[in-house]
């Protein structure tokens, strides 16, 4: 099946942490004094932190700055998550049937390179892929579908035969605006948000092989 390509987000996706970036953006914003409501983050998962803070201070930050203070908001996310990070269930089982018939396999996140070593490492499946593309190597967040596009360029696939797996509203457009099918798992929004997926699921043990090749065949 190397014709085809699986590509997973990661917060929300490979991980079940959501709540523990909602925890650190918090923290964050009670250390900079902005106030701000848990709604107000988690409406915006799937975006870089760069329009997280267009949000917050009201104007496009300069790259330095902004950089310095994702990384801020990023360290207080690793320590808070660090004692509880596991793959999400069933992920690994996934993932094997995956590899054992020959699909390619990306991750494609908005999140930095160091939060993705640090998912990756810790869960101990950085095995598993082919390519991994993170906010470092785009220039635009979900819903733009770049992101996905760089891992379907890398791994020389055709978006049309790309299944992508995600948890957020703006990663489900953006999946959709790169002609790509895409699953949807309930980890962060409610169903009804997420309507534009091809699939909507809980959780990854309600999958069957068949039914990610119906998918991508479809």
């Amino acid at each position: 099946m190397n014709e085809f390509a699986v590509i997973f987000d990661m917060d929300g996706v490979l991980v079940d942490n959501n709540q523990y970036h909602n925890i650190a953006w918090l923290e964050f914003c009670r250390r900079k004094k902005f106030k701000v409501t848990p709604e107000d983050i988690r409406s915006r998962f799937g975006n870089l932190n760069d329009e997280y803070f267009k949000f917050l201070y009201g104007k496009q930050l300069p790259k330095e700055e902004s950089e310095k203070l994702g990384e801020e908001k990023e360290t207080i996310y690793r320590e808070v998550y660090s004692r509880d990070i596991q793959a999400a269930v069933g992920l690994i089982d996934l993932l094997n049937m995956l590899k054992s018939h020959g699909f390619k396999i990306a991750v494609a996140t908005s999140a930095n390179r160091n939060n993705l070593d640090f998912v990756l490492d810790r869960t101990q499946i950085r095995h598993f892929f082919d390519v991994l593309v993170d906010s470092s190597m785009v220039s635009k967040g979900k819903p733009d579908p770049e992101v996905f596009l760089k891992a379907a360029g890398l791994m020389d696939i055709s978006p049309s035969k790309c299944l992508v797996f995600e948890d957020s509203v703006h990663g489900v457009e953006a999946a959709c605006h790169a002609n790509m099918k895409v699953i949807a798992l309930t980890t962060t929004f409610k169903a009804d948000k997420l309507k534009a997926a091809t699939r909507i699921i809980k959780g990854f043990p309600e999958l069957e092989l068949n039914t990610i090749f119906d998918i991508l065949k479809s």
